[in-house]
């Protein structure tokens, strides 16, 4: 039986695993700079590549990637309440984007976001996946693209599922994922946002 104390643990523990900064330590590592301080000032697997070559980046995306479905697989292991699982997934979101080791300034939350889908919807993440990946070559921007797909995820799993607790953790994921953009949407709209 899981008592209250071990589900708050099992947040807790996703927080943290989100909060790994991968591609901080990748360029700190390679480098020596810090990657806040260049482009996007995100931590993620895009800006990463600008900073540290496209090796650097495949690599972070992987970790990013393999944290937030290593998060969820945990609580998922530790109990069969949809609640808590949903609750670990925006914990390990929350994480990444709002690192504790790095002032709260971490990535935008794709890369973690798609481990953690790829867990609890892969067909929602799938259909988001193509339409990302149409988006980025017609237009050429990663963010643009990763936007749609964050706001898509949602409505995937709304269309693909009835389980209340994953419809609102894509709902509070996407929510979460926009936000981080906001300045990408800003250079968007002001035309000045880099393209690949």
């Amino acid at each position: 039986m899981i008592y209250m104390m071990d589900k708050i643990i099992l947040v807790v523990v996703a927080y943290l695993m989100g909060s790994i900064p991968f591609g901080y330590l990748i360029v700190r590592r390679t480098s020596g700079a810090d990657i806040r301080e260049t482009g996007s000032g995100g931590t993620g697997a895009t800006n990463v590549s600008r900073r540290a070559g496209k090796a650097a980046g495949v690599l972070t995306l992987l970790l990013d990637a393999a944290k937030g479905c290593i998060a969820v697989l945990i609580a998922k292991t530790v109990t069969g309440d949809d609640w808590v699982i949903a609750a670990a997934a925006i914990a390990a979101l929350v994480g990444h984007i709002f690192p504790v080791w790095l002032g709260f300034r971490g990535g935008k939350g794709v890369a973690t976001g798609v481990g953690i889908f790829l867990v609890l919807a892969p067909v929602a993440l799938l259909c988001a996946g193509v339409i990302f990946v149409a988006i980025v070559a017609l237009t050429r921007y990663v963010s643009l693209g990763s936007i749609v797909a964050a706001i898509l995820i949602p409505v995937f799993v709304w269309l693909l599922s009835d389980l209340r607790p994953l419809l609102i953790a894509a709902i509070v994921g996407a929510a979460l994922i926009v936000f981080a953009h906001r300045g990408n949407i800003q250079r968007l709209a002001s035309g000045t946002e880099s393209r690949i």
